[in-house]
């Protein structure tokens, strides 16, 4: 069985088909309605098809007699409005670092780059996250190596990058907490500014703002 809404616009194209003048619906109208039956396709257009009866057609064409024991059989129109899904929004990136000692890592973390923990799972800790204002890493324990040696830093693949406001004021707080810098501060040439230091595993997290 059609929906209800489907059916509704059958009668109606059955309206607009009659007022545009279209003689294909003549014969539906003809052999569906009585009152129709000895006019000629002339006559039927330019009679005053209503609405009712184009979805008394549109019911006799679905196995009813009328258009309201139509509507008591037919499914109920969908509820677009309750399954209407809301538009995505993305939330924050919260980038996985790939680490020898999850404890290590965080004390890394919290000493030198001033994050705090969020949480830590397992005895010993073999995940857990740390923040930092809005910025938020994942620390995951590996027990063997992800990466070819050296490949980080001969190729500068960052395990992270974190959006700061005023990094030179950053860089200056990790310098004076004894971080150790892949990247010096430093203009970019795409034109923001920032550095970038090494974890204790050698992951490289990049800090950089536009100031």
């Amino acid at each position: 069985m059609l929906h209800l809404d489907t059916l509704k616009k059958h009668a109606k194209q059955l309206v607009r088909w009659h007022r545009d003048g279209d003689p294909t619906v003549c014969e539906k109208i003809r052999l569906a309605l009585p009152r129709y039956a000895q006019m000629t396709d002339t006559q039927i257009l330019a009679a005053r098809f209503t609405l009712a009866e184009a979805q008394e057609i549109i019911a006799r064409d679905n196995g009813s007699e009328t258009w309201a024991a139509l509507k008591s059989g037919a499914e109920p129109a969908e509820d677009t409005t309750r399954w209407a899904m809301p538009r995505p929004v993305l939330g924050i990136s919260e980038p996985t670092l790939f680490v020898s000692d999850v404890t290590a890592t965080v004390a890394f973390f919290e000493t030198v780059l001033g994050f705090k923990v969020a949480y830590l799972y397992g005895d010993p800790p073999f995940y857990g996250m740390v923040l930092r204002d809005g910025a938020r890493i994942n620390l995951r324990y590996v027990g063997e190596p992800v990466f070819a040696p050296d490949v980080r830093e001969r190729q500068g693949l960052m395990g992270a990058a974190i959006s700061v406001e005023n990094p030179k004021a950053l860089y200056l707080e990790f310098k004076a907490a004894g971080a150790s810098f892949y990247q010096d501060f430093r203009k970019r040439p795409w034109g923001s500014q920032g550095f970038a230091v090494r974890d204790p595993d050698g992951n490289l997290i990049d800090f950089g703002g536009l100031r």
